[in-house]
């Protein structure tokens, strides 16, 4: 089998699963390079709200496409697809397995799919966007796209203000619907996969976890993280990199909009919804091995199945 057939081996699943943990163990057994396939891992300083490996794992083995943008830059599918065909070529030449290891699974269907071409993003609608928003609120707006654009309303909540931003961006910009997009033929590079999922048998177990979790990053210092990022200046809101899961959050109390109590609350509700479409996006990928993040020899399994071709 040639090096472009040979399929690339995957660990996904929704945050808080154990991704992390099954690949050291992998790493253990086979001379693997880790590439992050997390859309928050990207920036720089921010290590506790996006438990980023840390630095003795990464000192375990080699990690790739951690700590390569800055959080006021941004960082797209398309971005990560080309990285991530040249990093499996190095990594490769150099006699190594990579091992993509995330739960960002837009990323993962870029590598499956291709990807469409789409325009870039245009700051200067996005910041129309937001004034918009701002005035009339993100319901407003995602009504607006129902009208213009109802398949891919449809499949976005209200409150999905990122995606409901980026819809109607692309139809300002091409008088095409986001949907129309996504059905005409795909662009770049598909790769052969192997994709092994950790996922839940008990969700009330994965909730807990999550919430365990998000303490200890308070105990560890997220709120001093995201003081000293805003503190920086350069940084809003309305980046991507601040609208990651608890990000979002802690700039909202710290804004003094919220309590301490409601912060809290907030911030593991929306990681649970960010576990909830994961595990709905992951359904949609009948290929895929799963294995019970619940049981505690998840990791054990997980490397199992990676190794037994």
């Amino acid at each position: 089998m040639g090096e472009q057939q040979k399929p690339v081996w995957v660990i996904t699943g929704p945050t808080a699963s154990g991704k992390t943990a099954a690949a050291l163990e992998l790493a253990a057994h086979r001379p693997i390079e880790i590439i992050s396939m997390d859309s928050a891992l990207v920036y720089r300083s921010m290590d506790i709200g996006t438990a980023k490996p840390t630095v003795a794992e990464r000192a375990q083995v080699p990690h790739h496409l951690i700590d390569i943008r800055d959080p006021v830059e941004s960082y797209s599918a398309a971005d990560f697809a080309t990285d991530t065909v040249e990093l499996i070529r190095t990594i490769r030449a150099r006699g190594r397995e990579p091992l993509l290891v995330g739960g960002t699974l837009l990323y993962l269907t870029a590598l499956q799919e291709g990807l469409n071409e789409l325009p870039k993003a245009d700051p200067m609608l996005r910041a129309d966007l937001e004034a918009q928003a701002q005035e009339r609120g993100w319901p407003a707006l995602h009504a607006e796209l129902a009208r213009v654009d109802p398949d891919t309303a449809a499949r976005l909540k209200p409150g999905d203000t990122q995606r409901i931003q980026r819809a109607l961006e692309v139809w300002r910009l091409t008088g095409i619907p986001l949907s129309d997009h996504f059905r005409k033929a795909r662009i770049g590079q598909r790769l052969p996969l192997r994709i092994l999922a950790l996922e839940p048998s008990n969700r009330a177990e994965l909730h807990g976890r999550i919430a365990r979790r998000f303490a200890a990053m308070i105990d560890a210092g997220f709120l001093n993280e995201v003081r000293a990022l805003r503190q920086r200046g350069g940084l809003h809101q309305s980046l991507p990199s601040m609208r990651a899961v608890g990000y979002r959050q802690a700039w909202t109390y710290l804004d003094g909009m919220c309590d301490y109590t409601t912060f809290t609350a907030q911030a593991i509700a929306a990681t649970r919804q960010l576990a909830k479409r994961q595990l709905t996006w992951l359904r949609g990928m009948p290929e895929r091995v799963v294995v019970d993040s619940c049981q505690p020899d998840a990791a054990q399994q997980a490397i199992t199945h990676l190794l037994r071709d």
